[in-house]
């Protein structure tokens, strides 16, 4: 794994900051038209179980406080999963 890992400070709705380091990110150009992110919480370890968090976001926002949003359509997520599935297969 990549020493240098992009981190990422959320703020859930309690106003509370939650650090994430960033999996892996991704485009899709033929049906969604989107970059997506996919994150874990930061300090997690290797034999952890965690929550893989996933956003699509614009790449080309120009601030670092750039907007993550939300996937809300099933078809969406299970494409995003099997990108995850194949990234995880692929780290083994």
């Amino acid at each position: 794994m990549n020493e240098e890992q992009d981190l990422i400070t959320l703020v859930d709705e309690k106003g509370q900051e939650q650090l994430y380091e960033v999996l892996f990110t991704f485009a899709e150009e033929d049906k969604y038209n989107k970059n997506y992110i996919l994150m874990y919480p930061a300090g997690a370890g290797d034999e952890d179980d965690v929550d893989v968090l996933a956003f699509s976001f614009d790449p080309n926002e120009a601030d670092t406080e750039g907007s993550l949003e939300q996937i809300e359509d099933d078809e969406e997520w299970v494409m995003v999963e099997e990108h995850l599935n194949q990234y995880l297969d692929e780290a083994e």
